[in-house]
């Protein structure tokens, strides 16, 4: 195959189809009319003798040629865009640049106000968009629409960069009066009434069901490896609502130690170790391939890393 007859704007037009699935979608990632896509699709069907993207009953479908094509034209255009990137080191003082940001409720409530803090000494224009794990799917993220996602994953695609930023624990956060706080053990736990809260996946939140144990995450995937199952009143996705649900004085949250701590200081609640151990769990950032070397993404990273030595 000849290069001097390529158009290398054809590449760009497939890394986006085969991200977005759709050509009308692509047309609007692309800034171009949906027949211009069309007749994109068109040429990329002539220049690699495949239909590229065929139509099923799930929609649009890459066909095993395209699938192969996409790492491949992928890591091509990330190249291509370090090397046009410019020499200069980026300003932070200077710059208007809009970052978005995916966190969990967790981490909105432990790393975005020291990060924010930092921001407005070192960077007092840059404007961050904090968006939740509702907002954003996987796809978002690597197609560098979502500068980071920072949750607790279970999984995550294996092109992605990622960095660990901290690591947590579990603890109990119950109320001063609470009637077993004098002897806080299993037995103690598994007569309360609990408060659930959590939300770690990606894209659109589901209804909990009690009897999924394996959904409900590390605090009961922990008991029933011992035989052993709470009783749940209360499910929340939002790291605010324990302190308050807290006061009453019959319920116990379980949840991760520096959201205890903090909320225990101003809520006058008791924080303390449960009587069943529970793994720790990993606070990790992540972030697509094609941001990995440009220079606006690597000074946010370097921020994210030495905020979270201090949280």
């Amino acid at each position: 195959m000849n290069l001097d007859r390529i158009d290398l704007n054809l590449l760009v037009y497939l890394d986006v189809l085969l991200r977005e699935g759709s050509v009308t979608k692509a047309a609007q990632q692309l800034g171009i009319t949906q027949p211009a896509m069309s007749n994109g699709l068109r040429r990329l069907r002539e220049l690699f003798n495949d239909p590229l993207m065929v139509r099923t009953s799930d929609g649009m479908t890459p066909t095993e040629r395209a699938q192969e094509l996409q790492p491949v034209i992928r890591k091509a255009l990330g190249e291509l865009e370090i090397a046009l990137q410019p020499l200069e080191e980026f300003d932070a003082q200077l710059s208007h640049r809009v970052f978005r940001i995916m966190v969990s409720d967790y981490a909105e409530s432990t790393l975005v106000p020291e990060l924010v803090k930092r921001l407005r000494t070192e960077a007092p224009d840059i404007i961050l968009d904090v968006l939740t794990p509702s907002d954003v799917t996987f796809k978002d993220v690597e197609a560098g629409k979502v500068d980071m996602a920072i949750n607790r994953f279970d999984d995550m695609p294996q092109s992605f960069h990622q960095m660990t930023l901290w690591q947590d624990d579990f603890v109990c956060l119950v109320s001063p009066e609470h009637p077993g706080i004098a002897n806080f053990d299993l037995s103690a736990y598994l007569s309360s009434k609990h408060i659930w809260v959590s939300k770690t996946g990606m894209g659109a939140g589901v209804g909990i069901d009690p009897e999924k144990v394996i959904r409900l995450g590390w605090v009961d995937h922990a008991l029933a490896k011992i035989g052993h199952k709470r009783k749940i009143s209360v499910f929340t996705r939002h790291y605010q609502m324990p302190a308050l649900l807290a006061l009453n004085n019959d319920l116990v949250a379980t949840l991760p130690r520096k959201v205890a701590d903090m909320q225990a200081a101003a809520a006058s609640l008791q924080v303390i170790d449960p009587p069943f151990k529970i793994p720790p769990f990993e606070l990790k950032m992540a972030w697509s391939p094609l941001l990995q070397h440009h220079q606006a993404h690597r000074w946010l990273r370097r921020t994210i890393v030495d905020v979270a030595q201090y949280c």
